[in-house]
């Protein structure tokens, strides 16, 4: 089946926090659920059969355990587990349904543990062909009355700009604020024009500032009428227009949030696709789960 959600695991805490946001969204969207554990090959050129099976045992026990408390707490969908041998960002990527949703910690087990977030996860939300949330390590170690459930009312906030809006990261985030029951804030960043900030400028008056932020409120409210009006009527709607860099102010309003979305340019020419600097920043920094959703444009 396509449309399911897929969760890498790999025993540690994020990870195992990122499965547990997959089974929820998973019970949200009634498809069945896909833990993949990655198990990478042993190092050296010889390996004796015994580590190699010790090493295959362990991943394979922690898979289960997993499997078995998901299915224990979520017991509406389905949840199977698999584990790969291969490199954990090749094999997740392999792994991500093409219409559906992959799950990551923002990081595992290895690496430097001062990285907010690590290669891995970087790895997978720069070149999946499908939306990646990735779930950080402060949601990880909240506790559980700080953590809004994905199936109760909050708020999610949505990265849009106005002047050249996304269809598939606009339809991401209202069809999940739709399933959610939750209200959506979408944020649109503006900035002064580039003459208005040059040194040999007088300072903006009041006047301009106002005059140029009704022009981008104007703008915003235009570019969403559709997904308000005729796709999404039913989901509450707030509007944020700030003068900032598009990274401050979705990290500003994304506090205490449940689900933060952005986009990312995808390359067609590039196997490597690659994250932009609003959702590079807001990757490092957020203390909530980021959907980061591909599009062409």
């Amino acid at each position: 089946m396509s449309h399911l959600v897929v969760a890498g695991i790999d025993g540690s805490e994020c990870s195992l926090a990122a499965a547990d946001w997959a089974a929820r969204e998973a019970a949200l969207r009634d498809v069945p659920l896909r833990l993949v554990h990655a198990s990478p090959p042993l190092p050296g050129i010889v390996v004796p059969v015994a580590a190699a099976d010790t090493w295959h045992e362990i991943g394979e026990r922690m898979l289960q355990h997993a499997v078995a408390d998901l299915t224990d707490r979520y017991p509406d969908i389905e949840v199977r587990g698999e584990q790969i041998t291969g490199t954990p960002a090749e094999t997740l990527l392999a792994a991500a349904p093409r219409h559906g949703l992959l799950v990551v910690g923002a990081r595992g087990s290895g690496g430097f543990g001062a990285l907010a977030v690590g290669s891995v996860a970087l790895r997978v939300g720069a070149a999946a062909h499908c939306p990646v949330v990735m779930v950080p390590k402060q949601h990880a170690d909240a506790d559980e009355e700080e953590i809004p459930a994905n199936g109760d009312a909050g708020q999610l906030v949505l990265g849009f700009a106005a002047h050249h809006p996304v269809n598939e990261t606009a339809d991401f985030a209202f069809s999940a604020a739709q399933a959610r029951g939750a209200r959506l804030r979408v944020v649109h960043a503006w900035a002064l024009p580039a003459d208005c900030v040059s040194p040999r400028m007088l300072a903006v008056t009041e006047e301009d500032r106002a005059e140029w932020e009704d022009q981008e409120v104007l703008q915003l409210t235009d570019a969403l009428s559709a997904w308000r009006e005729k796709y999404y009527p039913e989901v509450t709607v707030r509007t944020d227009v700030v003068l900032l860099h598009p990274a401050e102010a979705l990290l500003n309003t994304s506090r205490g949030a449940d689900l933060l979305v952005v986009g990312r340019r995808t390359d067609p020419l590039s196997a490597e696709g690659g994250l932009g600097p609003v959702a590079h920043a807001v990757l490092h920094h957020t203390r909530c789960p980021v959907a980061v959703v591909p599009h062409a444009d």
